[in-house]
């Protein structure tokens, strides 16, 4: 009975432990994915992720490369535990008797994962992204100033350095929101729906099978390593399947634009001008950094989770039963 009544407290924790042994680590190339991702033809600032991470250590310092991270840090315990906790109930569910699951009720349980972790997901990505595009934000006025300057005097006078604008919190950021906007203004771009959903029904059902292939006995657990690998190559073939939506999503999430770039009315509008003004090249942007960020982020996810830490934790408060 005691192993049933730790096993969801377990799997929040696990997911909590997971999510932000896992953010630490990547953060820096997801900031990197949403600055590639928001640039717009005529308005590129950086030509790839390395590039990018330079410009902003030299611009902004080490710390920069972690802008928005504190926003994940906070909701990625509740969001990585949901989507595990909700993956393992609707899995749960749908089986019979101990029955394998099939396929379509493998990618049934991932959409079910997918949709619950909107509710937290939408407004972390919301304020993580605004934080994140702030530093390119920022940059391209620095940049357009010079020039307009150099224009206006000559490349002989000395440039007057402009004054850095204040950069916004995450605290500044959701009150403003809440302000002009509502709750609503939170949720604003539920795209994320549309990101999250097809993620899950592709990276839950094919997590699940490869970590099947790596089990000795079909009664035992996979090896550790097994189970990272398994969440690696699923989590990067599922961030990129789903990488148009997280472009379209990042565009429609980022409130601060400059004078000559596209603005957007809804998903399906964002889509087309990206097309039209961009090409379908660019719902790719970002796509190798996804799947960079992605693979050990589920790759420690799936770990700490099937390594079941919060179990030996929760075992270890409980102390030793009479």
């Amino acid at each position: 009975m005691a192993d049933k009544q730790i096993t969801l407290p377990a799997k929040l924790i696990n997911g909590g432990i997971a999510g932000l042994i896992g953010v630490t680590c990547v953060f820096p190339i997801d900031l990197a994915k949403t600055r590639l991702q928001n640039q717009q033809n005529g308005q590129r600032m950086y030509t790839s992720m390395s590039d990018c991470l330079i410009k902003t250590i030299r611009s902004e310092g080490y710390f920069g490369m972690y802008r928005g991270a504190a926003v994940n840090l906070t909701l990625v315990t509740p969001e990585k535990a949901i989507k595990l906790a909700a993956n393992d109930f609707f899995r749960h569910q749908l089986s019979k008797d101990g029955q394998k699951l099939t396929l379509p009720k493998e990618m049934l349980a991932g959409c079910g994962a997918g949709t619950c972790q909107v509710i937290v997901t939408t407004p972390m990505e919301m304020l993580k992204i605004q934080l994140q595009d702030a530093g390119r934000i920022a940059a391209q006025k620095k940049m357009l100033a010079a020039q307009a300057q150099l224009s206006a005097h000559g490349a002989t006078q000395p440039s007057v350095e402009a004054p850095a604008a204040p950069r916004p919190t995450a605290t500044q950021l959701m009150r403003d929101l809440l302000r002009n906007h509502g709750i609503a203004g939170l949720y604003n771009g539920l795209a994320t729906l549309l990101r999250d959903v097809p993620f899950s029904i592709v990276y839950f059902p094919l997590f699940a099978n490869l970590n099947q292939l790596g089990r000795p006995a079909s009664e035992e657990k996979a090896p550790f390593y097994v189970s990272f690998l398994a969440g690696c190559v699923a989590g990067s073939a599922a961030a990129v399947a789903v990488n148009p939506c997280d472009v379209v999503k990042t565009r429609l999430q980022s409130l601060q634009r400059r004078v000559n770039e596209d603005t957007y009315s809804g998903f399906l509008d964002c889509a087309r001008k990206i097309w039209q003004h961009e090409g379908p090249s660019a719902f790719l942007k970002g796509a190798y950094c996804r799947a960079l960020v992605i693979a050990p982020l589920f790759g420690i996810a799936q770990v700490v989770y099937f390594l079941g830490i919060a179990e030996s934790l929760l075992g270890l408060l409980q102390g030793p039963q009479a």
